[in-house]
């Protein structure tokens, strides 16, 4: 592909912080957006109910079957519904008002909390249900996420969304970290029904908050959703040799070695049934910790270096998790894990988010939400699988190793993804040039 924009230099920037204050969470985005507050907000409080719910269901399932092959099948009723309504919903978050979906898709989550709660307060619970819920939470999850990545390069200055993108982590994590910990306390001391009611009344505060946010039109040059706007942002996506590689990178590490669908027969494993809200935990704390110490993100240039590397590292840390026998080192190397999988997350939303055409945001932020999500629903299902045929630590070390081998591989197949440089790549230069020619994008 000629580039009509000759490439140009990245515009000067002030002069980086030094000492602690390079490690710090840059907070431009926070200070300059009030959309992007809002939405940091809103996600925070529905994030910490959501892995309450993310730790009951699997946890529900495991009393009421036994089956680590049941659990494991979660991934697998997600995962037709995730890959349908992701590309799809990227067509309709190009097509519609952003800010509509983001709300009725939320209040649609808070309904189906209300299903859970429901059935766990039954005299006996079922199993369907569980699985029914599981299908449309995906169903609903997969037209929003489109909607919030698209909307983000519209509220977010050029030159902070790589400081966006590790703020976003960080609410995630808070809720990662703090949903799954309260989420053991809960089930085991409360019950199931009051982890769902706490999931129900995050989503009535979560509307409440995104009912404010600014309407968000699409733009006169996006296509209408249809199946032929959807192979048009396909076709754009496989063009881009250095995104394919971010989005089959994550699929590989995330497939073979995302071990939360066996946590809780690992937990007992071990004879630590106490340590699987910590377990769950885990992995969100180490991407605290790096989105905490973020600040020297927005340094670094070659973003597709940086994802190829944390991958990998990210399945040696699983591997190495699956091999020890002590539920202390467990919680170590998936905490390890978990902040090298934020480092991988940071830096390839970088890339999805600087050099994207906004008229296409939707349509690939519903491919990427595939990349990061059939990885972890399959691998569910993988993983329950090896774990009911060869065991479960096995299944956990042997996936960790896997996943070592697919990314080095990809890695040799993708030269366009570890030459990628946001101060020369075409696509970051022309998306720069012409944010940098716009107004503000968002009143303070």
């Amino acid at each position: 592909m000629t580039d009509e924009h000759p490439a140009s230099p990245a515009p000067p920037a002030s002069p980086p912080p030094s000492g602690l204050r390079a490690l710090l969470p840059d907070l431009a985005p926070w200070r300059a957006s009030a959309d992007f507050r809002r939405l940091w907000m809103s996600g925070l409080i529905t994030n910490f109910g959501s892995f309450l719910t993310f730790v009951a269901l699997p946890v529900q399932i495991k009393e009421l079957t036994g089956s680590a092959a049941a659990v494991g099948a979660i991934g697998a009723v997600e995962l037709v519904p995730l890959i349908v309504f992701g590309l799809y919903g990227g067509a309709l978050a190009d097509a519609w008002d952003k800010r509509k979906l983001i709300v009725w898709t939320e209040a649609g989550q808070g309904l189906l909390a209300v299903g859970l709660l429901v059935n766990a307060a039954a005299p006996h619970s079922a199993v369907w249900p569980l699985y029914v819920v599981a299908a449309l939470s995906s169903a609903l999850g997969s037209v929003q996420r489109p909607a919030l990545d698209s909307l983000m390069p519209r509220i977010v200055s050029h030159e902070h969304l790589p400081a966006a993108a590790s703020l976003n982590s960080l609410r995630w994590q808070v809720g990662g970290v703090a949903g799954p910990a309260l989420a053991g306390v809960v089930v085991a001391y409360a019950g199931l029904g009051w982890a769902y009611a706490v999931d129900l009344l995050t989503f009535f505060v979560s509307v409440a908050i995104c009912v404010r946010l600014a309407p968000s039109p699409a733009s006169h040059e996006a296509a209408k959703p249809s199946l032929k706007s959807i192979v048009e942002g396909a076709r754009y996506a496989w063009s881009r040799k250095e995104l394919l590689g971010t989005y089959v990178i994550d699929i590989a590490a995330m497939l073979f070695a995302m071990p939360l669908a066996v946590l809780p027969f690992l937990a007992d494993e071990l004879d630590a049934e106490w340590s699987l809200g910590l377990m769950y935990a885990s992995v969100p704390a180490g991407a605290l910790l790096v989105s905490l110490t973020s600040g020297w993100t927005s340094r670094i240039h070659r973003h597709g270096r940086i994802v190829v590397l944390s991958a990998a590292l990210w399945g040696l840390a699983i591997a190495a998790a699956g091999v020890s026998g002590n539920v202390w080192l467990v919680l170590l190397f998936l905490a390890l894990g978990g902040g090298f999988d934020m480092v991988s997350g940071i830096f390839r939303g970088a890339m999805w988010n600087q050099t994207i055409p906004d008229e296409l945001r939707g349509r690939l932020a519903g491919i990427e939400l595939l990349s990061y999500s059939v990885g972890p629903q399959l691998g569910q299902v993988w993983l329950g699988g090896m774990a009911a045929w060869r065991g479960v630590r096995t299944s956990v070390w042997s996936g960790g190793l896997l996943c070592v081998g697919a990314v080095g591989l990809l890695a040799l197949c993708l030269p366009k993804l570890m030459t990628y440089d946001v101060r020369t790549n075409e696509h970051a230069v022309r998306l720069r040039d012409q944010r940098a020619a716009a107004a503000p994008v968002s009143p303070v």
